[in-house]
């Protein structure tokens, strides 16, 4: 029903007649393993089933033109395949035109422009990136509508550069690995090192995965996430005036213990101890959830909370009181918060029979300590990128 009705926007918006056609990428959550992808150790995401369409045909001319139902009062934005250069005008846009720029800098032949309507069903700035599924959605759309074969993983890697070289966010690979490769009802242990992955079924028995909002937007780009990028590049290079390593995500526990006293700044060696001992935590809940332990794992999801509120201090007010909010709630097996922190999101594992009285119980503790409602949502875990066939 929602698709039949972008598709009637999609013509009368952009006053296309042709028969489109229907992409969509997730977004997605992260269920431990925060801050630990551009520092080399691994992370665990799964995509959801909330996500971004593009519905798209292709014109005969180098003509571009580009509609969000997200963004509607920036209208049409119309743009040349001959000038994809980033324009802070374009605002949004920029993404999408970020990926085509760097795909036909790969190598990968776009012969014409394109009509395109996008909607996403992400709330925006909850951090369960909306950028990368705008990223990966242009991606397999382009793909697909001018008959390229692109290796997945590449694209994922394209989406990546997108960010860090077009947008100017020095962010690591995790949430455009985990929107192109997502698969329904398993989660990813990624080692952002090597890419290598193992696809872990999340059988969570008669407990759900809640998605809680703060509704307190977070900018990436203007957060203080490339400050603490370069706070653990220096506790790295301090690292390597002794060890031969590449990235924190190398090093054991043991080891950092040992040679922790290299890094000169006390507030560097926080954040390395959160990287380190991130990456264990994020190890040990692959095998806590393989052995069907969710009470040992739901603990380390709250001590990846814990480590990213005290050593990354990446929380803040609202994530703080939403997850202690969970953490009181009977039938919680674990709560933290999930994606770059400074607001945005946080996931509790909880109980199917008790949902309602836990929405009510911490939404009512969220609004008195911080003077408006969270919402909440139930994750479903779904494929990654791909073509809806009608």
């Amino acid at each position: 029903m929602m698709i039949a009705s972008l598709t009637n926007e999609f013509q009368t918006i952009l006053d296309n007649t042709l028969k489109p056609r229907v992409f969509f990428a997730p977004g997605r959550i992260n269920l431990i393993g925060e801050h630990t992808d551009y520092n080399g150790g691994y992370v665990f995401p799964a995509s959801i089933s909330f996500g971004t369409y593009a519905i798209a045909t292709k014109r005969t001319d180098k003509k571009i033109r580009f509609y969000s139902k997200n963004f509607e009062e920036s209208g049409v934005i119309e743009v040349s395949l001959d000038d994809l250069s980033y324009n802070k005008s374009h605002d949004w846009a920029n993404y999408p035109k970020g990926m085509l720029k760097t795909m036909i800098e790969d190598g990968h032949e776009i012969t014409s422009g394109f009509d395109v309507l996008y909607y996403g069903n992400i709330p925006n700035g909850a951090g369960l990136s909306s950028s990368a599924s705008i990223e990966l959605a242009t991606g397999v759309m382009v793909e697909q509508l001018f008959d390229l074969s692109i290796d997945r993983i590449r694209m994922v890697q394209l989406g990546q550069q997108v960010e860090n070289n077009y947008i100017g966010v020095n962010s690591g690979i995790m949430d455009q690995f985990a929107i192109g490769m997502g698969k329904k009802d398993h989660a990813i242990l990624l080692d952002c090192n090597t890419l290598d992955y193992t696809y872990a079924p999340i059988a969570l028995d008669d407990y759900v995965i809640m998605i809680m909002n703060t509704n307190k937007r977070r900018e990436l780009a203007d957060s203080k996430y490339n400050e603490r990028r370069s706070e653990c590049e220096r506790a790295l290079k301090d690292i390597q005036s002794t060890l031969d390593i590449h990235s924190l995500g190398e090093l054991t526990i043991e080891a950092f213990e040992a040679n922790k006293h290299l890094i000169h700044n006390a507030t560097d060696r926080k954040r390395a101890k959160h990287a380190v001992y991130e990456n264990e935590r994020t190890k040990q809940a692959l095998k806590k959830l393989e052995s069907g332990d969710l009470q040992a794992f739901g603990k380390l999801v709250d001590q990846s909370h814990l480590s990213l509120q005290h050593d990354y201090e990446v929380t803040g007010l609202e994530l703080d009181t939403i997850v202690e909010a969970a953490w009181e709630q009977p039938g919680v097996l674990g709560a933290r918060m999930t994606g770059a922190g400074f607001g945005g999101c946080a996931i509790a594992l909880v109980k199917s029979d008790e949902i309602d009285q836990f929405k009510t119980n911490v939404n009512a503790h969220y609004k008195k300590v911080v003077g408006y409602d969270a919402t909440f949502y139930v994750a479903t875990i779904g494929d990654g990128a791909k073509e809806i066939k009608l």
